[in-house]
């Protein structure tokens, strides 16, 4: 497996930023967020134009680029947490450069609309961690599961997890490189350079407010490109918010299912990522062993392989 650079683990007195390189938030996030990061003895940056707003953006292309880029070329910062998702990412992503990062690399957390910078991040060799953000920083309490795996993540320990069975659940083992998050933003980078690869990769996909026939469009598009037949496992998250169709006879994880069916790698659906409060961090780019039964799914992150 061609494992990618895990950056340095961080350490209390550390420094961290928040920014918001996609839709903007209430400032309120921002406030809690910081609160509970200096709860574990981290110094927290806000970024300059982390509570914009520019219609639906916080702040303008050039300002959301600005902002991260001196994130990423800050040697003292240590963890980029974006605020929220939303949409707008997609304006960041060939604007970026990689040159200083490289020598100082640092952590990206973030899930939904970030996972067009995971890809990103990933693009150019590095893990980074699909997370719960601002507001679910601010408002869950500290010994949340999601904000407890956030904070060890930080400092160093690897998360193991572990969840109910589903009834689609195709049994088996698999190790891979963990890829994935948002469908629709993973399916908008189809085609592009920082399209994932699918040899060897355990996929994880989620999404918000989809309809079904788009979500069977989307998991056809990768089957139909190959994508599928060359996975080595696949995990099925949230997905939520969306009306039933019952026009296509069949539900979202029986959609799946079906464009899976004819594979054998692993398959576990219902797996807690996504737009929901129970939405486990995972750890981009990392080494992982799948483990799938009717009654169980384990997830065991693996230590990076040096290269």
């Amino acid at each position: 497996m061609n494992t990618l650079k895990f950056p340095p683990y961080l350490k209390k007195g550390d420094k961290v930023l928040i920014l918001s390189p996609s839709g903007k938030i209430d400032s309120n996030f921002l406030a809690g967020a910081r609160q509970r990061l200096e709860s574990w003895g981290l110094k927290v940056v806000i970024g300059k134009h982390a509570d914009g707003e520019h219609g639906r953006f916080a702040g303008t292309i050039k300002q959301r680029i600005t902002d991260f880029q001196r994130a990423m070329d800050d040697e003292s910062i240590r963890a980029i947490i974006c605020s929220r998702g939303g949409y707008g990412a997609i304006h960041l992503i060939d604007k970026l450069d990689f040159t200083h990062f490289k020598e100082h690399p640092k952590w990206l957390f973030g899930y939904s609309d970030i996972t067009l910078l995971h890809e990103l991040f990933q693009y150019n060799g590095f893990a980074s961690v699909h997370s719960p953000m601002a507001r679910h920083l601010s408002v869950e309490p500290d010994e949340d599961v999601c904000t407890q795996a956030f904070k060890n993540i930080l400092f160093g320990v690897l998360p193991d997890y572990k969840c109910e069975g589903h009834k689609l659940n195709r049994k088996g083992t698999a190790k891979g490189i963990l890829r994935g998050g948002n469908l629709s933003v993973l399916y908008g980078l189809r085609g592009t350079k920082y399209d994932f690869p699918a040899e060897e990769t355990i996929l994880f996909i989620e999404d918000i407010g989809e309809r079904p026939y788009h979500v069977d469009r989307m998991m056809n598009n990768l089957k139909l490109g190959g994508v599928l037949e060359k996975l080595s496992g696949l995990i099925v998250g949230q997905f939520t918010e969306y009306e039933e169709d019952i026009s296509l006879g069949r539900e979202v994880y029986q959609l799946i299912f079906d464009a899976v069916k004819e594979y054998e790698y692993p398959v576990c659906f219902n797996f807690p990522v996504g737009h929901v409060s129970l939405n486990y961090p995972l750890i981009c780019g990392s080494p992982v062993e799948l483990n799938v039964t009717k009654k169980v799914t384990e997830l065991k992150t693996l230590p990076p392989i040096e290269l």
